[in-house]
């Protein structure tokens, strides 16, 4: 039997490559995009794409409906993808900005996850795969809300793989560092709309920070989407998969940095990230 996965965020960046890569290995691939025009291009490549923004509800109903449709009612996997970042200090950072971005990061998923799993416990199998990132257990400056957003992910989905153990259900993290996908321009974006810099009480650290927060400067540790298809075949394929995947240099020395250093000393290296 083919096997069936739903992935999000594919108009480009990580969900793009994971779709192309999952369909070239005879997966039944359901390739989603937030906008409609993004969908139209992926269904004249081939794919079949429903669309699901997690910012508006509706479509994540009617998207997991279409691909339930198509597949008889059963969905082998869901990879969870597709985030933005608002650059910016926390104190600059409207409160509206945290719920616009919570809905995009985390709740959005948790509805999708939701409404997947009772499909999966039905047919007595499934993966859960939610891509976070070193963020998600190292916080940086600058990032308050994309952090929040991912540790909140982390402990969701730490809870929800002890929930799922004797179900059939396996449930994976993937944490990228840096991957050269259009997630700088997108915050750019975000930052503009969201952040009155000009207006800070440390606008001066903006000016000298802008081109590091928002630019497209490429970090030397960057690495392209194929890095994180690689982990997330593993986590798809394997008969035990892990409960977490690393992806980049940055992402291992965080996670070891964690274990060795104090708070103060993650400090001292994360506030030059």
């Amino acid at each position: 039997m083919t096997r069936s996965i739903l992935i999000t965020g594919c108009s480009s960046g990580i969900g793009l490559d994971a779709a192309r890569a999952l369909k070239d290995r005879g997966w039944h691939v359901f390739a989603a995009c937030r906008k409609a025009e993004d969908c139209a291009r992926l269904r004249a490549e081939g794919f079949e794409s429903p669309r699901i923004d997690y910012e508006a509800p509706d479509t994540v109903a009617a998207g997991l409906d279409e691909v339930l449709a198509a597949t008889g009612g059963r969905l082998d996997a869901l990879f969870n993808n597709g985030a933005y970042a608002i650059p910016g200090l926390v104190e600059d950072m409207p409160t509206e900005a945290l719920r616009a971005i919570f809905e995009a990061n985390l709740f959005g998923w948790h509805d999708l996850t939701r409404r997947v799993i009772p499909v999966m416990r039905a047919q007595g199998s499934g993966r859960i795969v939610q891509c976070s990132s070193v963020l998600g257990f190292a916080a940086a400056p600058w990032r308050g809300a994309y952090n929040a957003t991912k540790f909140a992910l982390e402990g969701m989905t730490d809870t929800l793989r002890q929930e799922m153990a004797g179900s059939g259900i396996a449930v994976v993290l993937i944490q990228p560092g840096p991957i050269g996908t259009r997630f700088r321009e997108n915050a750019r974006a975000q930052f503009e709309h969201w952040i009155d810099w000009e207006r800070s009480a440390r606008r001066g650290d903006y000016e000298r920070l802008m081109v590091r927060l928002t630019g497209d400067a490429k970090d030397r540790f960057q690495l392209p989407p194929a890095a994180v298809t690689r982990v997330l075949i593993h986590a798809l394929e394997a008969a035990r998969p892990r409960p977490r995947y690393r992806v980049t240099v940055p992402t291992k020395l965080a996670a070891l940095a964690r274990r060795v250093l104090s708070t103060r000393g993650m400090d001292r290296i994360l506030s030059n990230s």
